[in-house]
């Protein structure tokens, strides 16, 4: 019983390490990334869709995302989604295909930036110390019902501590890379 406790600890903590990296995934660096567009819609064939999976998207240069619908007739539908989009960026539309050109972030920006990422990551180490408490508190519960011994419990709790500190690790090896990747010209 044990085990499994700490076993579905260590899958949820690392959903919340998985999420957390995704979140980071969406903020814009300066940098071209497929991953901007993983949160923009468009109407297509009236089912709400991703844009990557109505179009070919390409980075063929660091700062250049070019995006290829399978149809041409949805070129305006995409292009309208992106300015209506929180990314920032004019798309280009040249009849075939949409170029995004990602501008350079200006200091002020890239410090904003930094502080959104620095609350994902917050966030995402809250998320890993409530599946510590949950995983706690089921093992007082064994222990109150004398399932197991008060050393056992001392024991499981150290295993779920160490697995968290673990996972809070990785988040925070996550942010600093973000950061590092925000901050550079």
């Amino acid at each position: 019983m044990k085990d499994k406790i700490i076993s579905e600890a260590k899958k949820r903590m690392n959903q919340s390490v998985e999420n957390t990296q995704h979140e980071f995934n969406t903020i814009r660096t300066g940098r071209a990334s497929v991953a901007l567009l993983d949160n923009i819609y468009i109407d297509y064939y009236g089912t709400k869709t991703l844009i990557k999976h109505a179009a070919n998207i390409s980075v063929p240069e660091a700062r250049m995302i070019v995006i290829a619908p399978y149809e041409p007739k949805i070129l305006k539908e995409i292009e309208t989604q992106i300015i209506k989009s929180d990314l920032g960026i004019n798309p280009t539309n040249d009849g075939k295909s949409i170029r995004l050109s990602i501008p350079s972030l200006n200091e002020e920006r890239r410090l904003e930036l930094v502080k959104l990422v620095k609350k994902i990551a917050e966030d995402g180490r809250v998320a890993i110390r409530n599946i510590r408490r949950d995983s706690n508190d089921e093992f007082k519960k064994m222990e109150s019902s004398s399932d197991i011994t008060e050393d056992d419990l001392k024991l499981s709790q150290k295993d779920v501590q160490d697995t968290t500190d673990g996972f809070i690790v990785k988040i925070n090896n996550a942010l600093e890379q973000k950061e590092k990747e925000i901050m550079e010209v």
